[in-house]
C-alpha cells in the first residue's frame, strides 16, 4: 500500500515521503496513529499543492532577507557607552545594544541571536558586523561606537 507520511518517522522517512508499506502494517499501525494518509490521486494532488506552496513562501522569504541585505549595507548604526578617563570604555558592546539602537534609528527589528559579532567590540571606532537573514543570506551592517555624554 502507497502512503504519504503526515510526519518524520524514524524508520520510514520525511514528511511527504511517499512509501510503501504493507497493508497490515498501513492498516494498524501508520493510519491509526495518524503519521500518514493512504496515497489516494486526491491526497497526491494536495501534497502537490503544498509543497508549491511552501517553496513558493520559502522563495518569497528569500527575496525579502536579500532586500534588507541590501538595505542594510546602506545604514549605519550609532551606538553610544560610557568611558572613563583617557577614553577606556567600561565594559562592551553587546549585541542586544546593538540590536535595540537599530531598532530605535532604523525601526526594523533584528533578533540579537542572529547577529554575529567576530570579537567583543571594546573601543570606540567603526566596525563592520554580520547579521544572518536567512540560512543563505548574509547581511552587513556599520556600527558606530561613540562615547556617551
Amino acid at each position: 500500500m502507497k502512503i504519504i507520511l503526515l510526519q518524520d518517522v524514524k524508520t520510514l522517512g520525511k514528511k511527504g515521503d511517499i512509501i510503501e508499506a504493507n497493508d497490515g502494517y498501513a492498516r494498524n499501525y501508520i493510519l491509526p496513529k495518524k503519521l500518514g494518509v493512504e496515497a489516494t490521486s486526491k491526497n497526491l494532488n494536495d501534497l502537490k499543492l503544498q509543497k508549491n506552496n511552501e517553496a513558493r513562501i520559502a522563495q518569497e522569504q528569500l527575496e525579502a532577507a536579500q532586500a534588507l541585505a541590501k538595505d542594510l549595507e546602506a545604514k549605519e548604526v550609532i551606538v553610544k557607552i560610557k568611558a572613563g578617563e583617557g577614553g577606556k570604555v567600561f565594559g562592551s558592546v553587546s549585541t542586544k545594544e546593538i540590536a535595540a539602537a537599530f531598532k530605535e534609528q532604523c525601526g526594523v527589528e533584528v533578533d540579537k541571536k542572529k547577529i554575529q559579532l567576530e570579537e567583543a567590540i571594546k573601543s570606540f571606532g567603526v566596525y563592520k558586523v554580520n547579521i544572518k537573514l536567512h540560512p543563505k543570506v548574509t547581511g552587513v551592517l556599520t556600527v558606530k561606537v561613540q562615547e556617551k555624554n
